[in-house]
């Protein structure tokens, strides 16, 4: 039987979090994702993803262009996700308790911190999946159609971010005709809540289909460059995702899917979760992908927990694990170290994203002067980063008087080369044989220093000018452009 939502357990953790995210929303910087969702001009889609993110980043920076603006739809989706959250576990059977230790612990799960804090594709998915769970709990539990329509409606708004939900279905369905409940594949409401959710993301379908699926293409770039390390991390990452301390809760629900009667619709989920890790294993994408799946289950995991917890001594050891895996956990997400001494820490090492947002305006003001110099004494020029986010570091950080700026990197891509006028180029990143064999000369003019010791992408990155170009642009382009 439900019990009722527990406004005084869940809103305190909502509330905290908001806090918690709103407060360090402007520290450090814009991440890299950030930077280069802003520079991007608006699109049905781009050949590495769907158009929503790019499009809420550059209408929020075109009205404050600071990280903290543009962070607003992170912060509102880690809060909602904190109520989602609990429902999971209300819909089970969780009480105060239970809801409680949902909401605090996947609101302040460690992925949860990060995709809160920094404006990713991903910070959309914290709220999408596990509000599409719970309308597929909903509808099970409930015998109540109108769940599956709109969970469908979820996942078609979903494709405007990414077509990965379609991993999530995918798993629910494999789930589903393993171990049941197998009766809701033999009625129409599954299947309408996937023609529900084409519809709705319809434009989005389309826009793959004539540009020949990109995203499928991004994907298998994403495999070719970080299978073998996410194939090596997917599995040890399930106890990182929430928290090593908060493991014992999921794994407490998948065993509680099958050990309580009134649970065992729901088995399904565990299968899924299994489905996920297999796909992502398979595919070598992100070893975050099963986070969406696996909040769920911690929701439901919760409740077995608060049962237990029925002693003083047993419910004060269930809140500390979770208080403490907080505290880890924000230490490690949130930028709570100051940035002059992050790169003494091993925070940096351990968050890449945390890496990831350090040193953009140092990196701009380096390579502006290299290009100024360029300027002065070799006539047109241009300038080629090696990948988006030093594209829109200077996009956000250049002066006026900056050269033009190019790169071959993702969608950037698709916005041509250089003009023939340009003659030198400032080159950022490793000069490699085919700018060697482009041009006459190749001097290396300065070194990027983020001034805080924090080895990010860019640390130390060469600054180079070649002049004497020998080959076109247009025929240079097509080899200087690159897709990861």
């Amino acid at each position: 039987m439900r019990a009722r939502f527990s406004w005084a357990a869940v809103a305190p953790a909502a509330i905290a979090l908001l806090v918690a995210l709103a407060v360090t929303a402007g520290a450090y910087g814009y991440h890299r994702d950030e930077l280069y969702f802003r520079m991007l001009p608006p699109a049905w889609g781009y050949v590495d993803q769907p158009p929503l993110a790019p499009a809420m980043t550059r209408v929020l920076s075109a009205i404050i262009d600071e990280p903290w603006a543009v962070r607003a739809p992170a912060i509102a989706c880690a809060v909602a996700a904190v109520f989602v959250v609990a429902l999971i576990a209300r819909e089970v059977g969780g009480t105060a308790l239970a809801q409680g230790l949902a909401a605090w612990g996947s609101g302040f799960g460690a992925f949860a911190l990060l995709f809160g804090h920094v404006f990713l594709t991903a910070s959309i998915d914290l709220i999408v999946w596990p509000l599409t769970v719970l309308f597929v709990v909903r509808a099970i539990l409930r015998d109540q159609p109108r769940w599956w329509l709109l969970a469908g409606v979820v996942v078609g708004l979903s494709m405007y971010n990414k077509l990965l939900i379609a991993q999530l279905l995918i798993a629910v369905a494999i789930g589903i005709l393993i171990i049941g409940p197998r009766g809701e594949l033999a009625r129409p409401w599954p299947y309408l809540a996937v023609l529900l959710a084409i519809v709705v993301g319809l434009p989005n379908l389309v826009y793959q289909a004539l540009n020949g699926w990109p995203q499928l293409t991004m994907g298998a770039s994403l495999a070719a460059e970080n299978g073998g390390e996410v194939r090596t991390l997917v599995v040890p990452f399930l106890l990182l995702l929430i928290g090593p301390l908060l493991a014992v809760f999921w794994i407490a629900g998948i065993v509680g899917l099958f050990r309580r009667t009134p649970w065992r619709p729901l088995r399904f989920l565990a299968v899924a979760l299994g489905v996920i890790v297999v796909l992502t294993l398979v595919f070598g994408t992100q070893f975050y992908y099963p986070l969406g799946l696996l909040v769920a289950l911690y929701a439901i995991g919760c409740v077995i927990v608060a049962d237990w917890a029925q002693s003083r001594v047993r419910r004060s050891i269930a809140v500390a694990a979770v208080a403490l895996n907080a505290l880890v956990a924000i230490v490690i997400s949130l930028p709570v170290i100051p940035v002059t001494a992050i790169g003494a820490t091993p925070v940096a090492g351990i968050n890449q994203a945390v890496a990831d947002q350090i040193g953009w305006p140092q990196y701009a003001a380096t390579i502006e002067a290299v290009a100024s110099d360029a300027a002065a004494s070799a006539g047109e020029v241009a300038v080629l980063t090696s990948n988006y986010g030093e594209a829109g570091a200077l996009n956000r950080y250049g002066s006026p008087a900056l050269p033009p700026v190019f790169s071959g990197h993702n969608a950037l891509a698709a916005l041509g080369p250089p003009s023939d006028a340009v003659t030198a180029l400032v080159v950022v990143g490793r000069i490699g044989p085919i700018l060697s064999s482009a041009f006459e000369r190749c001097d290396e003019r300065a070194r990027l220093d983020n001034g805080v010791g924090v080895d990010n992408e860019e640390q130390g990155t060469p600054v180079s000018v070649c002049t004497g170009r020998v080959a076109g642009w247009h025929e240079l382009w097509p080899r200087l452009t690159h897709l990861d």
